[in-house]
């Protein structure tokens, strides 16, 4: 497996990490015991980036994934967030994210975050408060590098000024390119960039199902992608797609990966599953290069992302 920098303050990682959410919420119901097993299969594959929250499953999923990586926690960067409320409200007060901090460290047993993102921004807390308590933690020892989620150019300069930001996460797929416009500052600053849903919630994987045909609870139910008529022009995107994928013997999975690896050295993806198989084909990615050919193949099926909004009025735009 090929490492990556990102940012400019030491950390390197796995070319793809892990993204845990999908074993604990959102995607049907919880699987535990698949979801260990699909993270040992990462790190025996190469896969030192694991990624968790809070919010996912409250704490549950963090749990999880510390008894997941006991065994080989000195070998990996392992990356939480604080930020949400159980009601999916913000809070990113001084004095809870240190309460949330002292909590994952207990969940993920640890004794320090090697990654640890805002979540989301909070409108009513200043980010350099954001930055300067996180500067605090990772003074005492408890965090190793600050990251930041779904913020726009202003905001990450002015985290940036207070405290180093190393990462950037963002959703970011072939599905999902609006984040390009934050690649400059990016470049600018020094920070590094990790892509979450990386194969469009999973629509990228040929095994996509129309809304309403998915377990109770399952976010593809009410994702704008899945409806009708967004639906079935994804659905061929995806099709030609595997069609190119075919002639390389790839899976679709596996070009979407590339692609993404494609646009620059300071992007990791963290694609999730529960099945070590699919975790296997993941990795695969990494070690696949796209001629330009390709490149301006799958440029011209989706030269402008997929097909229905990400999300709805509740998910504000970058500043």
């Amino acid at each position: 497996m090929q490492h990556r920098k990102l940012g400019r303050q030491g950390l390197v990682t796995s070319a793809l990490g892990y993204g845990a959410m999908g074993i604990s919420m959102f995607y049907g119901p919880g699987d535990q015991r698949q979801g260990i097993a699909a993270i040992h299969r990462a790190y025996e594959l190469g896969v030192t980036l694991f990624d968790t929250a809070e919010l996912y499953g409250w704490g549950e999923n963090e749990k999880v994934v510390g008894r997941a990586v006991a065994g080989f926690r000195d070998d990996i960067t392992l990356a939480t967030k604080f930020g949400f409320t159980p009601e999916l409200g913000r809070d990113s007060r001084p004095a809870h994210i240190r309460e949330v901090v002292d909590a994952s460290l207990l969940r993920l047993g640890v004794d320090h975050i090697d990654l640890l993102y805002q979540h989301r921004i909070d409108p009513d807390v200043p980010i350099e408060d954001v930055a300067g308590t996180v500067k605090e933690l990772i003074d005492q020892g408890k965090v190793s590098y600050f990251g930041l989620s779904e913020a726009g150019p202003r905001t990450i300069r002015r985290a940036h000024a207070v405290q180093p930001v190393s990462v950037l996460q963002t959703e970011y797929s072939l599905f999902e390119r609006d984040c390009e416009q934050l690649f400059p500052t990016l470049d600018e600053l020094g920070i590094g960039f990790v892509a979450y849903s990386p194969l469009g919630r999973g629509f990228i994987t040929g095994t996509a199902k129309p809304a309403g045909q998915y377990a109770e609870g399952d976010m593809r139910n009410r994702d704008q992608r899945w409806q009708p008529g967004n639906y079935e022009k994804n659905l061929d995107a995806v099709r030609r797609l595997g069609e190119l994928a075919a002639g390389r013997g790839l899976a679709v999975s596996q070009l979407a990966l590339a692609w993404l690896l494609s646009r620059g050295e300071h992007i990791v993806p963290i694609p999730g599953t529960r099945s070590p198989d699919r975790v296997a084909e993941n990795v695969g990615a990494a070690g696949v290069v796209l001629t330009e050919e390709e490149l301006a193949v799958i440029d011209g099926v989706l030269p402008d992302g997929g097909f229905g909004a990400r999300y709805t009025a509740h998910m504000p735009r970058w500043e």
